[in-house]
């Protein structure tokens, strides 16, 4: 690649995207506010902006040079991608979408679940259904020849600098005190839906990969875990990494978690209760996709920096999370709880 612009850059899987390009000797810009400090060599170029700011975006991008490749890794809504399309209609020679395994209909037909699966996820999950817009406009603007595109759908990426997800949070290190600490541990039903969870350096290694491979215009791509576990094992794998007590795990049905916690619940309700297990087997071959951090190796990596920096705490602990565990275990019936028995699972 003798030209590269990344919008982002300096998140999660955006870093290990800019550290894999740089060390491989690519030209790298990135796009972003400048207020996100990042573990980045030095060797990149930096344009500074707010992308949302759509007419001074599409501005500063007509001014800059022609890019071999762009990779957005901050596309969340249809506004996003019309403006890029906009910006970038015939003057690049790749398009890169980071999208979400979370675009496919849930729950799926079949398992592991391919690139060709059903696509329609539900509106009362924003975060997927937006996702999915942008990439119905992207696959038209491919068709239509205004540049060659490519969709990279990560599940559970995670990495050094962030918390892991968990039924009641997206992230927080008050989770990391409470297996330290041995506290009870707030799991959806009873935790037998399957999760998966990759490492940051592997994504953003098939995201590399893709630059410039014209075998991937066009396509989607799956870059997930090779270790499916049940949430139930993710929370005792990760006590594991810890050298933490074996984790005290609260079952809670998932429809009731969603009623007394609507907020921090949604993605419980939306995503979670479903099995997450997904094909890679495209990205393998053109992508030279690999799963080579386990997650026990990868929890232990995060851990050590939070250590490092005196970052695992409960600060950041929601007051409402201890309140739902105390309720939960000192009643005598759902009911006395939750109100009714018609709200509850069968």
């Amino acid at each position: 690649m003798d030209e590269g612009l990344i919008i982002g850059g300096t998140g999660l899987i955006s870093t290990a995207i800019t550290r894999t390009l740089i060390t491989r000797g690519d030209d790298v810009t990135l796009y972003n506010r400048g207020q996100t400090d990042a573990d980045i060599p030095e060797g990149y170029n930096t344009i500074t902006g707010n992308r949302k700011d759509y007419a001074t975006f599409e501005a500063q991008m007509a001014e800059a040079e022609n890019f071999d490749a762009v990779i957005d890794m901050i596309g969340f809504g249809p506004a996003d991608v019309e403006s890029a399309i906009r910006s970038f209609r015939g003057n690049i020679g790749q398009f890169i979408f980071c999208s979400t395994v979370d675009v496919y209909t849930k729950p799926a037909r079949r398992y592991p679940i391919r690139e060709e699966a059903e696509r329609q996820p539900m509106q009362s999950f924003p975060y997927a259904y937006n996702k999915a817009k942008c990439e119905r406009l992207l696959e038209a603007a491919h068709e239509r020849g205004d540049f060659p595109v490519t969709i990279i759908r990560p599940a559970h990426t995670y990495g050094e600098g962030r918390g892991l997800i968990h039924s009641l949070g997206l992230g927080g290190a008050y989770y990391f005190n409470r297996i330290r600490l041995g506290k009870p541990i707030i799991t959806h039903s009873d935790g037998s839906s399957l999760w998966t969870a990759c490492h940051s350096d592997d994504v953003g290694q098939a995201f590399a990969e893709a630059v410039g491979n014209e075998k991937t215009f066009g396509k989607g791509y799956h870059t997930t875990s090779e270790e499916p576990m049940t949430w139930n094992q993710y929370h005792q794998t990760v006590a594991r990494a810890m050298n933490a007590p074996e984790p005290d795990l609260i079952h809670i049905p998932t429809n009731l978690l969603s009623e007394i916690a609507p907020k921090e619940a949604e993605w419980c309700k939306e995503n979670f209760q479903y099995n997450n297990i997904f094909d890679n087997a495209e990205a393998k071959a053109d992508l030279n996709f690999r799963y080579t951090i386990p997650f026990i190796e990868g929890v232990r990596r995060i851990v050590a920096w939070l250590d490092a920096r005196d970052r695992i705490h409960d600060k950041d602990e929601p007051p409402i999370y201890g309140e739902i565990i105390e309720k939960w275990k000192n009643v005598s019936t759902k009911e006395t709880f939750f109100g009714s028995s018609d709200n509850t699972e069968s």
